[in-house]
C-alpha cells in the first residue's frame, strides 16, 4: 500500500484552512502550522461580504468568482455537517447605493450583462427607493443584486479547523516558523519534513517568501471595522455604498466596514477613520443611528503585487497562496482545490493573473475597449 503524501501548511487562515480541507479530502496527511490561533490575522475580522465583481468587461478571473459564488452555499453547508458548527453563510444578496445620475445610469447598462454573464443564475436591478436605505443617501436609488452573500469570518475559520481536524489533520497553534526549503519546514522549536509546503501565511508569511520572491511578495493593507449590537429584518441584503459595507450577520449583529489604508503606523489600533466609517453607515442605513459598538477591530488584509490572488509553485514541493486582499473569503475554497491540484501534479484551471510570474510582471496599458 502506497504510503500518503504529506503536507505542512503555514499559516491558519482562509487559504490555509481551505487548502488544508482540500488536500486532507484527497488522502494527503495534512499538518497547519499558525504563528498565534486559527483566524487570528484577516480571516478573523468583522465584515464577511462576499460580493461579485460588476457585470461587464468580463474575464476569466470574474468568471472564476462567480463560480465560486455560485457554489458557496454548497461548500459551507458541507463544512457545517463535518465540523458541527454554523458558518453564518447566507446569499441574501446586496444593495448598492446610487448617490448621482452617472452611478443610475451605469447601473442600469449593466442589467443586460448580468442577465448574459450571469447565465439567470442572479439578477441585478435598478430600484427607486428600499426601506433600509435612506432616499437622502440615494437619491437615485438602489441596485438590489442576488449574487451576493455574507459570512462570518471567525465562526468560518473556526468549523473549518474543526472540519480538518475531525478528518484527522493536525493543526499546531503558536508555532512561529523560521525557514522553508524543500523537504523541510524548520520551526522555532524543531524541524517538520513533509513532501510539500504550503506558503499561506498572508502578511506574516512575508519573511519566507523573500528568498522565494524576493520583499515585496505581499505586502499588508490595513482594514478598520465594528461590530453594532442592532439587528435588521431576516434576510435583509448586504448594503455598499460610499466606499463601505454594511453586513446584517445571522447571528443578530451588523458589522461595517472597512478602510483600506495603505499608510499606517499601528496595525492593530483603530483611530478616527473607523468613526467616518461608522458614520457613513449610519447615514445611509438608519435603523442603525444609536446603536450600541461592541467591538471595533483593526487588522492587515494580505496583499500581492497585484490585487488578485497570489496561487503557483515557488520550487520543488513548495507552493504560494496568499493575496487576494478583500476577496479572500470569496474564492478560498475554489484556490484551494486549484492548489490541491498543484500538489498532485496537475494543470489547475485558474487564471493566469492568479500566477507569481504575472504578479511581478508590469501591467500594460491598454488601448481600447476590453471584449
Amino acid at each position: 500500500m502506497q504510503e500518503k503524501q504529506s503536507v505542512v501548511i503555514v499559516g491558519a487562515g482562509a487559504f490555509g484552512l481551505t487548502a488544508a480541507l482540500a488536500l486532507l479530502q484527497r488522502g494527503f496527511t495534512v499538518t497547519v502550522l499558525e504563528k498565534n490561533h486559527v483566524g487570528t490575522g484577516a480571516s478573523g475580522g468583522l465584515v464577511g461580504a462576499l460580493s461579485p465583481y460588476v457585470p461587464e468587461a468580463w474575464s476569466v478571473r470574474k468568471q472564476f468568482q462567480l463560480d465560486a459564488l455560485l457554489a458557496a452555499a454548497a461548500y459551507w453547508r458541507g463544512v457545517e455537517r463535518l465540523s458541527g458548527l454554523t458558518v453564518g453563510y447566507g446569499r441574501i444578496g446586496r444593495y448598492i447605493v446610487l448617490p448621482d445620475a452617472y452611478e443610475a445610469e451605469k447601473a442600469i447598462s449593466r442589467i443586460e450583462g448580468a442577465n448574459r454573464l450571469w447565465q439567470g443564475m442572479a439578477t441585478w436591478q435598478v430600484l427607486p427607493e428600499t426601506p433600509m436605505v435612506d432616499p437622502v443617501a440615494a437619491p437615485h436609488g438602489v441596485v438590489f443584486e442576488t449574487l451576493s452573500g455574507r459570512i462570518n469570518p471567525r465562526a468560518a475559520t473556526a468549523a473549518l479547523a474543526a472540519a480538518i481536524r475531525n478528518l484527522g489533520g493536525e493543526i499546531i497553534e503558536n508555532c512561529t516558523v523560521k525557514s522553508v526549503e524543500t523537504g523541510l519546514v524548520d520551526c522555532v522549536d524543531y524541524p517538520i519534513k513533509a513532501d510539500n509546503i504550503v506558503l499561506a501565511a498572508g502578511v506574516e508569511g512575508l519573511p519566507l517568501l523573500v528568498p522565494y520572491l524576493g520583499p515585496k511578495a505581499v505586502r499588508g493593507v490595513k482594514g478598520q471595522a465594528a461590530m453594532l449590537a442592532v439587528s435588521l429584518p431576516k434576510n435583509t441584503p448586504l448594503i455598499n455604498g460610499n466606499g463601505i459595507y454594511i453586513i446584517p450577520h445571522a447571528a443578530g449583529h451588523v458589522s461595517v466596514g472597512s478602510t483600506s489604508e495603505t499608510n499606517w503606523e499601528d496595525p492593530f489600533s483603530t483611530d478616527d477613520l473607523l468613526d467616518g466609517v461608522i458614520a457613513k453607515a449610519q447615514a445611509i442605513c438608519p435603523q442603525l443611528r444609536g446603536a450600541k459598538i461592541v467591538e471595533r477591530w483593526a487588522g492587515l488584509r494580505p496583499r500581492a503585487p497585484k490585487p488578485e490572488p497570489m496561487l503557483g509553485m515557488l520550487g520543488t514541493g513548495v507552493f504560494v497562496a496568499t493575496g487576494g486582499l478583500k476577496t479572500g473569503l470569496a474564492v478560498a475554497y475554489r484556490i484551494a482545490d486549484a492548489l490541491a491540484d498543484l500538489v498532485e501534479g496537475k494543470q489547475p484551471d485558474i487564471p493566469l493573473d492568479f500566477s507569481p510570474k504575472h504578479h511581478f510582471t508590469k501591467s500594460r496599458r491598454r488601448t481600447g475597449r476590453q471584449r
